[in-house]
């Protein structure tokens, strides 16, 4: 989590000392970009741990993992692949600043 916050610190204070402005549509598209993974990760971080545990119990007690698990499992592929791709393309706002 603190990587989060002193990416988007760091970023904004690049940017003041660069000169662009927040209202730029580069700087808005990656800041919304930026929002939209950080809401997909964060619910995929608390599903992690909780597949971590239920591999753990499952494990423990010679059983399979319950049905909670790989449905788990879906969401975290689904709001990975939506969070990936949205990361690459603040990347490539950041050093291309299309106009």
């Amino acid at each position: 989590m603190p990587t989060v916050v002193i990416q988007l610190v760091t970023g904004l204070w690049l940017l003041r000392l660069t000169g662009y402005s927040l209202g730029d549509g580069w700087v808005k598209w990656a800041l919304a970009l930026y929002f939209f993974a950080g809401a997909c990760w964060l619910p995929v971080v608390w599903m992690q741990l909780r597949m971590r545990d239920m591999a753990r119990l499952a494990r423990e007690a010679d059983k399979p993992v319950p049905q909670l698990y790989w449905k788990m499992d879906r969401w975290w592929i689904v709001l990975g692949s939506l969070a990936f791709p949205a990361i690459v393309i603040v990347f490539y706002l950041m050093v291309a600043k299309p106009q």
